[in-house]
């Protein structure tokens, strides 16, 4: 199943901005917390990549060990 999400563009003066939103039922099947890091990776110019910039074990790991 896939989801669209609209491509978001703001200017402000000098800079712009683009923005993509997560669906909230992809984020809250893949346990994503707010404020966490995620890295884009272009595959081509069709196809982009999104991870998180750390691995979700180790933060778990962390969780169980406290």
């Amino acid at each position: 199943m896939g989801y669209k999400s609209k491509i978001q563009r703001v200017d402000r003066g000098l800079t712009k901005s683009f923005y993509i939103n997560l669906p909230a039922a992809i984020a809250e099947a893949c346990n994503i917390e707010k404020g966490e890091e995620m890295e884009w990776l272009i595959e081509d110019k069709n196809t982009f990549i999104l991870k998180r910039a750390k691995d979700s074990k180790s933060k778990e790991n962390k969780k169980n060990h406290s």
